[in-house]
């Protein structure tokens, strides 16, 4: 029988690693859909080789700093209970390689190539990990989760990562957007914006639609025991998907955009406390984050002229914030909740985060670009990061001859 329960926890975990796997396509094709077409390609490789990059990174480095285990015993101790160790290293590079991902989105179409995989490296490798073994690590030799229990009453509980993954990524991106600088005349000196719209709604609706089924994984799994399932988890997911769907849809006056990047908020926003909140909080949580997104992104890039090309920012790093506080509201008995959780220690943890990312964000992107460079050259983005990086565009108007 425990043989049988290994088994079934291993395949669990390992279908939600899967899962989320699939979502990094999402992050692929809802950047290429929104950066212009001179850019496409480079957002495909960029995806794929930033997880490859993660990969190495989370195994070598950062999941002994989180966890304290590591991967040298030999491989009939690390086939034990089904393997489940490794599944669940699997699932949990997920989302470690989600930073990355997310931190892509805000850089696109004007950062050189091989020194964000040499950011990737360092902030999935010991940035990311230091803070999710905070949270997540219970035996964590920081004390961090003892130490506001006793001070609080309650841990600071992220379920799925609205803070942990999310508002990481987004607090580690606005530092990149910032030393990066806009891209070459999106702003100019006489007070116009350049717009640059979308290269492919459709693509752009194809990835947010990738992220939004596979974020059910990316939730529901975060149980990592068959036995711990619970299907509060899904309804929450939902419901905060359709209210920041439809607030997204309202507020940003039906725009294409707004409206696949409202599911997206209100699931970044849902994650933290969806084990915890009644379903009626969940569709509030996912309400106030769609407006949230589309009135800051306006914001961002029309007023305070921050060029965060798909709004990484707002969406994970503002949402993310959202979650981790509204956790502490919406989880309360009071309002429908299960409770164990205390909104002085959602703010606690959720401010270490965005510490940690800021922080680290900040001194990764500073050293790398006084070390090599961050931006491409003006030629090159010119060109655009297709031609300039990968020699190929997304739709060559003439076959080449052989």
């Amino acid at each position: 029988m425990d043989q049988l329960k290994s088994g079934v926890d291993a395949l669990f975990i390992l279908l939600g690693a899967i899962m989320i796997l699939a979502m990094h396509a999402g992050f692929a094709f809802l950047e290429l859909g929104t950066v212009r077409e001179k850019n496409q390609v480079n957002a495909l490789v960029k995806i794929l080789v930033d997880f490859s990059v993660s990969t190495i990174a989370y195994f070598f480095i950062g999941y002994s700093i989180a966890y304290g285990v590591n991967f040298w015993a030999s491989a009939d101790v690390l086939a034990q209970k089904s393997g489940y160790e490794l599944v669940k290293f699997f699932f949990l590079l997920t989302f470690a390689a989600a930073i990355p991902a997310i931190v892509s989105g805000g850089i696109a179409e004007r950062a050189k190539f091989n020194p964000q995989l040499a950011a990737t490296f360092l902030l999935v490798g010991f940035v990311y990990p230091l803070f999710e073994g905070i949270v997540w690590n219970p035996e964590h030799p920081f004390g961090f989760q003892t130490w506001l229990k006793a001070a609080t009453g309650e841990e600071f509980h992220d379920f799925a990562g609205s803070v942990v993954v999310h508002a990481m990524g987004g607090w580690i991106a606005l530092p990149a957007v910032l030393l990066l600088g806009a891209r070459r005349g999106r702003y100019r000196k006489d007070g116009q914006i350049a717009a640059h719209p979308p290269s492919s709604v459709p693509f752009l609706a194809l990835g947010a639609w990738i992220l939004t089924v596979g974020w059910f994984g990316f939730n529901v799994m975060s149980a990592q025991t068959i036995d711990k399932i619970s299907g509060l988890v899904a309804m929450n997911s939902l419901m905060a998907m359709v209210g920041g769907t439809l607030s997204g849809w309202f507020f940003g006056k039906n725009d294409a955009g707004f409206s696949y990047n409202g599911p997206l908020a209100g699931l970044v926003a849902v994650c933290a406390g969806s084990d915890l909140m009644h379903p009626v909080g969940a569709l509030i949580v996912g309400l106030v984050a769609g407006a949230m997104f589309v009135i800051v992104f306006t914001k961002e890039q029309n007023r305070w002229k921050i060029d965060d090309v798909l709004g990484v920012w707002p969406l994970h790093g503002l949402c993310g914030v959202w979650g981790g506080i509204a956790a502490g509201i919406f989880g309360q008995k009071a309002l429908g909740g299960l409770g164990g959780v205390s909104l002085t220690a959602q703010l606690a943890g959720t401010g270490l985060g965005v510490a940690i990312a800021l922080v680290g964000g900040t001194v990764v992107y500073a050293a790398i670009r006084a070390a090599v460079g961050l931006r491409m050259d003006p030629e090159d983005e010119h060109a655009g990061a297709d031609l300039s990086i990968h020699h190929v565009s997304a739709t060559p108007e003439t076959e080449s001859s052989w």
